[in-house]
């Protein structure tokens, strides 16, 4: 999910989620026992077409990007991982990843290739994958300097942005660029590419090193990573979330992506999500993931 996204419709999520979609690689994998598909067989339903759920009834087998902090990364610190491991344990389940980066084929080569059995991180309305309910709601933010000028602006049209001089980061084909479009701020964004190869590149970490050096004024990112960033910034970087503005969609809901055979293994996680949505959001809001409710409104989590 940076970006668990993520390239093919992935990095459609990473539109919402990122600057982190890689552009190739290799399929690496972390140690799985060889294993057939029958091994996995149970009863199931594709849209009525009677097709077997091929789910391992052991190990909770995910796949992952690995190298896309705060989503997920190989040595597991993610908070995707950290959920796979909290949804392993509630199962009973050992867990076992397929990392491949978040490129176009990601979905192809892993899920849909039943080398695993869930994405930890996608966003409703992605029709590449079933999606399970959401367990998180968010939206963009914006990160300034802590004790500037700018602190606290929640929308693009403030005139405290607008004043000529200002510079903003924005990840290159994101929905705020629409609304900057709109108010004619174009001329003032320095752009930071979406499509990358999250081995090697992370341009959300350089916008955050451009504010904090004052390269811009502002850093406009997806909440998870906003948040993210500015926890490890011991003070130096507040945020605010990015106000809803009349056609321009900012805020999305993500949940975990299953095949569209797999009904039975979705129904499971939505159980699981439904029992236990208050870890879950503990767990998100340890790693500064901004929150919001139905209404939009800044959901506080109880540590």
């Amino acid at each position: 999910m940076a970006g668990g996204g993520m390239g093919q419709r992935f990095a459609m999520f990473r539109e919402i989620a990122v600057s982190m979609v890689a552009v190739a690689g290799v399929l690496a994998t972390a140690p799985v026992r060889a294993q057939s598909p029958e091994q996995f067989a149970r009863p199931g339903a594709d849209d009525a077409k009677g097709a077997i759920e091929l789910i391992d009834p052991k190990v909770l087998r995910v796949c992952a990007d690995p190298n896309n902090l705060p989503f997920s990364n190989s040595a597991g610190e993610g908070f995707e991982n950290k959920l796979a491991q909290f949804v392993a344990a509630k199962l009973g389940k050992d867990i076992a990843y397929v990392f491949y980066p978040g490129a176009t084929g990601f979905i192809r080569n892993t899920l849909n290739a039943h080398l695993c059995d869930v994405v930890m991180g996608m966003p409703q309305g992605d029709d590449l994958v079933q999606p399970t309910n959401p367990y998180y709601r968010t939206s963009y933010a914006i990160v300034t300097r802590a004790g500037s000028d700018l602190e606290g602006l929640k929308t693009l049209a403030d005139s405290r942005l607008t004043a000529k001089g200002r510079r903003i980061g924005l990840v290159a084909n994101t929905p705020p660029g629409n609304l900057l479009a709109r108010l004619g701020l174009l001329a003032a964004v320095k752009p930071y590419p979406l499509v990358v190869d999250t081995r090697v590149d992370a341009p959300a970490a350089d916008m955050i090193r451009d504010l904090e050096s004052g390269v811009i004024d502002v850093a406009i990112l997806w909440g998870p990573i906003a948040g993210y960033h500015v926890k490890r910034s011991n003070g130096r970087l507040v945020e605010a979330m990015l106000a809803q503005e009349p056609g321009t969609r900012m805020s999305f809901r993500i949940g975990m992506g299953v095949r569209h055979s797999d009904q039975e293994w979705k129904r499971e996680l939505n159980r699981l999500i439904a029992q236990n949505q208050h870890e879950i959001d503990r767990l998100l809001a340890s790693y500064g993931v901004p929150l919001l409710d139905e209404a939009g409104a800044p959901i506080a989590v109880d540590p």
